[in-house]
């Protein structure tokens, strides 16, 4: 059955008080190296709360008093964001349908937010753009697309979680946001130039992808962890490079690396409430041999080395060094970064879902808990159509 979700047209939402600009707020070293690529969260609740587009609406208006870079726009050939009150697109919608977490559809997801004009944001484009679409359940999905430059999925994850408490009539923010490039330590240089090159994408699309959404077993993850000291990522992401090698990447010689973000908040010492980018992508180099006919737990080992060697500078500039761009997978977690924490007033997430049309580079999600599932949920947009069906059989094979 096809879903119709009609939308209300575009309205701008300002900050609630009026205040002169604030200024300008210069970027991070981690902010520049960032492409301004657009990234989109879906955060499905199942419980309904009074009025969702107004409320949520409302609470967007308040935040954007304590997160005024939200509001404004890039400027200064990006190098930073002017302050200047032009606001949030918001879009109230509504599906002619209950929600159904497991009929999600990629032509669903595309209606439940609002996208951009082009692959990357442009600097007179706004820094985030909201729709909320109430089903006839009484459920409902915060639908929140943004451009990159502006926050990391967990400075994303912070902004949502304010929301969601302004929403519930919390009378201050239980995080006071930090939105400066004082706030966290420089990238070293050498770290900075890979960087940039690891993360600049073509601005031509890569390709059609086929977008999938995959389970990860629990019995897969229980059996892999016994044999080997690893954390459930390592194992989710051990288990993608694997199935997506063997199934998309033909030449046991060719390079078939995996890169992987890593918050380093900590390790740069951001301080709290900072929510602009602070993620380190690493890239791991392997051929198609190493990665597909070796042992899983080799493959685990290959991404603990990433992990411990993650500031270590590679020779010849990161992840795209040689090779087709369609042999590389980026996998990247989203499950302890706050997306599943915001709550407008009727709990947390039931789920949360990632959404992109396009393949740019291949592309994994791995999503938080589903309420009520097992397995670790993953959204992938890592593979042609015509490797789909392979891909799924050597996930169920392992």
């Amino acid at each position: 059955m096809s879903v119709v979700v009609g939308k209300s047209s575009p309205v701008v939402v300002y900050p609630a008080e009026t205040r002169a600009p604030a200024g300008d707020v210069h970027l991070s070293s981690f902010d520049q190296r960032v492409p301004p690529f657009a990234v989109t969260s879906l955060l499905m609740f199942d419980h309904p709360i009074d009025n969702p587009v107004e409320t949520i609406k409302r609470a967007l208006s308040r935040a954007l008093v304590h997160y005024r870079p939200v509001s404004g726009r890039l400027a200064g050939a990006e190098h930073r964001i002017a302050c200047t009150n032009e606001g949030v697109p918001f879009v109230g919608a509504s599906a002619s349908c209950a929600l159904d977490l497991e009929e999600i559809t990629p032509a669903l997801l595309a209606d439940l937010a609002v996208g951009y004009a082009a692959p990357f944001c442009r600097r007179t484009d706004p820094l985030l753009q909201m729709q909320v679409t109430e089903f006839s359940c009484g459920g409902f999905v915060v639908g929140v697309t943004w451009n990159h430059v502006l926050a990391d999925g967990t400075g994303m994850g912070q902004f949502l979680q304010a929301v969601g408490e302004l929403a519930r009539g919390m009378p201050r923010l239980s995080v006071v946001p930090v939105r400066s490039a004082a706030a966290v330590r420089d990238l070293p240089p050498p770290t900075a130039t890979a960087e940039r090159r690891s993360l600049m994408k073509p601005k031509e699309k890569e390709g059609q992808g086929a977008f999938l959404d995959i389970t990860v077993p629990s019995s897969l993850i229980g059996r892999v962890k016994a044999q080997c000291a690893c954390t459930l990522f390592e194992v989710v992401a051990a288990v993608l490079w694997r199935c997506r090698t063997r199934a998309a990447v033909q030449d046991p010689d060719a390079p078939a690396p995996l890169v992987f973000p890593n918050n380093v908040r900590e390790l740069f010492g951001a301080q709290d409430g900072y929510y602009g980018n602070c993620t380190i992508m690493k890239s791991v180099r392997a051929t198609r041999a190493q990665v597909a006919d070796g042992d899983i737990r080799d493959v685990v080992r290959l991404i603990r080395r990433g992990k411990e060697t993650l500031l270590e500078a590679e020779a010849g500039g990161g992840a795209e060094t040689g090779g087709d761009l369609y042999n590389r997978l980026a996998v990247s977690s989203w499950r302890r970064i706050g997306f599943d924490a915001a709550d407008f007033g009727g709990g947390t997430p039931a789920r949360v879902m990632w959404h992109e049309d396009r393949m740019v580079v291949p592309e994994c999600i791995v999503c938080p808990p589903w309420k009520g599932k097992d397995g670790v949920n993953v959204q992938s947009l890592c593979v042609r159509p015509e490797h789909a069906a392979a891909f799924l059989a050597e996930i169920a094979a392992m």
